[in-house]
């Protein structure tokens, strides 16, 4: 008798060795087949205008050209812009972008969780939150420059207001979803309203608020350029500014793929930061397929 349970175990144990081993495989086809479709693509687009502007049919002056791109680019990071440094650029707008990332998400957070808990307050201070949620961007951008000078305030504040709108909203919702009879059986223990913020509601609108962040650096990233574009003494909304005013769309171009790099290392670092503050949660089915 036992030797049949301990060769049954033995069987079972691989029987799910050889799945693990298959899954994995497949998970790094899948990954295999990822990369190439983008690479593909790129390659596409890239080599139709590349081929497109050789052959004339379409203007480089007005579209710029890849390989002029290139040379664009290796030419502002090694002799710089009227501005200083190229990297003195990218470091500004990073800068921006960051303070008014930490500022815009810390704010949209707090209040997004004080409203969602409270009715009174989501009530009162909704119309107002949506109505400033309605001015346009660039007419903040301006009241700001006029208010605070042409230093980086102005672009920390216009990045914070554009992340904060975003942010809010996911944790406001986030708070909302929260299951009610979870809520009840917490209070019925004794919680204070202390303990079931920190401990249930906000680890149940985390997902929300991460979801949020994705989409709110590149927003942070758009607050700094347009405000830069506004007006500044540096940074790289101002060198796009200077080369569409010097008819240089490579220039433009090239600044464009900084910004595009900037954006998916901080991607990358969000993804990092979601799996390390989410480990908790179950894996969705098609995150366990691929494990």
């Amino acid at each position: 008798m036992s030797t049949t349970s301990t060769a049954s175990a033995a069987l079972s144990d691989v029987t799910k060795g050889a799945a693990a081993s298959a899954a994995r495989r497949a998970a790094r086809r899948r990954t295999a087949l990822v990369w190439a479709g983008r690479i593909a693509l790129a390659a596409v687009v890239i080599g139709g205008w590349q081929l497109s502007t050789t052959w004339g049919i379409v203007d480089p002056f007005f579209y710029g050209q890849p390989s002029g791109i290139w040379k664009r680019l290796i030419e502002l990071f090694q002799h710089g812009t009227q501005f200083g440094s190229f990297y003195q650029n990218i470091w500004t707008t990073i800068q921006e972008a960051l303070a008014g990332f930490a500022v815009g998400a810390v704010t949209g957070i707090v209040f997004g969780v004080a409203l969602g808990q409270s009715r009174y307050l989501s009530d009162v201070l909704g119309p107002y939150i949506k109505m400033v949620n309605a001015v346009p961007r660039i007419v903040l951008g301006s009241i700001f420059i006029v208010a605070f000078g042409i230093g980086v305030t102005p672009k920390i504040l216009l990045a914070a207001v554009l992340v904060f709108f975003i942010v809010f909203f996911n944790a406001f919702q986030g708070v909302r979803e929260v299951d009610r009879s979870v809520l009840a059986n917490v209070r019925v223990l004794g919680a204070s309203r202390t303990q079931i913020t920190r401990h249930v509601i906000v680890p149940s609108a985390l997902t929300w608020i991460i979801a949020s962040l994705h989409s709110a650096f590149g927003f942070a990233i758009v607050g700094a350029l347009v405000g830069e574009v506004l007006g500044a003494q540096s940074g790289l909304g101002l060198v796009i500014k200077t080369a569409q005013n010097n008819f240089d769309p490579n220039g433009v171009f090239a600044t464009m793929l900084v910004i595009a790099v900037i954006v998916l290392g901080a991607e990358w670092l969000i993804g990092k930061l979601e799996r390390r503050l989410l480990s908790w949660r179950p894996p969705a089915p098609t995150e366990a397929n691929s494990l």
